[in-house]
């Protein structure tokens, strides 16, 4: 790659100036910046000037630094940086960019390259003698599978030989360059292979494929499921037809030779009777606490230990019976269920109400869901003024609660609260100038 550097003064213009469109489409693009951040729209307007004149000048990068408030050794320094910027006059009708990058040259850009010599200048960034076109070397153009390939301004030409190129750059040279279409010029259609589609040529054989495939397995799965099912039957006759029959405790005659003592549970327990995973499974798992099947029965009292679901480890210390506030019920109760359960004392456990007429929608607090709601309500959350009040201490304890865990104080669910405890939506949009999500 050349030194890229300004062209001399001779063939600089004297000044610059959008043309009328051009100089609404730069105001446009200065808009889509944030205030103070305006000098970012130099790159756009670089390029619009490179459109309107062919190249960029001087003066252009003058002018639009000064239209930026940029100081202009700022505006020169981004029009040298970037090779898309034409520092020096170009053809008028093409200027061909011929990518000498590995791929392209491994499929031939140096034969490319000769012919633009031949046919344009011995040099990159010279014209031939009419003016009308001009060439050079650049780096990866991002049609490496496609190689060798060219760029004419915005247009790509792709698998190339040496003597397309040069039909191609005749056709320019003769102002007929929009009668060539961009893109591969071998007959391929994409990137697809050079020889054609190998994979995937007919849909109609790839579902045809896909029905072989399930209708065998389908075949072997009943085919394996055939000698179970006739066994089942067989296997329960037994177990359906015997007679059940009193568990007689074993003589000392019939004791089985074991090193087991008398007390062993494998002498004096019958063995269960087999019963299905499912239905074991089942009958394992004890009844959720707000279930019909607990929802009359008392609380047992035994020592608990308060600890939350996911939360840190506590140290496991006797809970007694919370003490609820006076005119609160000492019971928790979850939305639509029946209390089951008395509180735990915990000394960082945020003061919990009975669910109450008016449940404030806690989803209006940053973080909070429908999932993480129903937690709070669990827990006797339902009011914005009870997150308002919370302490550290409360914070930490409720996080342990949190699959995420740190929401609390990352989204500042307290100063959330407090504004929409004190004004609702409206508040809360004057503290954090948006809208509650």
């Amino acid at each position: 790659m050349s030194v890229r550097r300004l062209a001399e003064a001779s063939v600089q213009p004297a000044s610059f100036a959008f043309n009328k469109a051009n100089a609404a489409a730069a105001k446009q693009w200065i808009k889509k910046y944030p205030k103070g951040r305006e000098q970012s729209a130099i790159i756009p307007l670089l390029m619009i000037a490179q459109e309107q004149e062919g190249w960029v000048t001087k003066a252009a990068i003058e002018t639009i630094s000064d239209m930026l408030g940029m100081p202009r050794i700022r505006g020169l320094e981004v029009a040298t940086f970037y090779t898309q910027y034409q520092l020096n006059p170009v053809g008028t009708r093409a200027h061909i960019q011929v990518c000498g990058t590995t791929p392209c040259m491994l499929r031939g850009s140096e034969a490319l390259m000769d012919v633009c010599r031949s046919k344009i200048h011995h040099d990159q960034f010279h014209t031939n003698d009419k003016g009308t076109l001009s060439w050079e070397e650049v780096e990866c153009l991002g049609a490496c599978v496609n190689a060798p390939m060219v760029m004419v301004f915005k247009d790509t030409f792709e698998d190339l030989t040496p003597e397309r190129l040069a039909e191609i750059i005749d056709l320019y040279d003769a102002g007929k360059g929009a009668s060539v279409t961009p893109g591969p010029q071998n007959g391929r259609t994409g990137s697809e292979p050079a020889s054609g589609l190998t994979t995937l040529k007919s849909e109609k054989a790839i579902l045809k494929s896909t029905r072989d495939r399930e209708a065998k397995a389908a075949a072997k799965a009943a085919k394996e499921a055939a000698p179970a099912a006739v066994a089942a039957p067989a296997a329960s006759a037994p177990a359906a037809t015997a007679p059940a029959a009193a568990p007689v405790a074993p003589s000392n005659a019939s004791k089985p030779k074991t090193d087991a003592p008398e007390t062993s549970p494998a002498l004096t327990t019958p063995s269960k009777t087999k019963v299905a995973p499912a239905a074991e499974k089942a009958a394992s798992v004890s009844a959720p606490l707000h279930s019909a099947a607990n929802a009359n029965k008392a609380a047992p009292e035994v020592e608990q230990v308060s600890k939350p679901r996911n939360g840190p480890k506590a140290k496991a210390e006797p809970a007694t019976a919370f003490k609820a506030p006076e005119g609160k019920s000492p019971e928790m109760k979850a939305p639509g269920a029946k209390p089951a359960k008395p509180w735990l004392e915990d000394k960082n456990r945020p003061a919990g109400i009975d669910r109450p007429a008016a449940v404030d929608d806690l989803k209006l607090i940053s973080g909070v869901g429908p999932k993480i709601e129903g937690i709070l309500h669990t827990l006797g959350i339902f009011t914005f003024a009870q997150v308002a009040s919370w302490k550290k201490a409360e914070r930490d304890w409720v996080d342990g609660y949190l699959s995420f865990h740190g929401r609390i104080d990352r989204d500042d669910w307290v100063k959330q609260a407090k504004a929409l405890a004190k004004g609702g939506v409206a508040e809360y949009i004057r503290v954090f100038g948006k809208k509650p999500v």
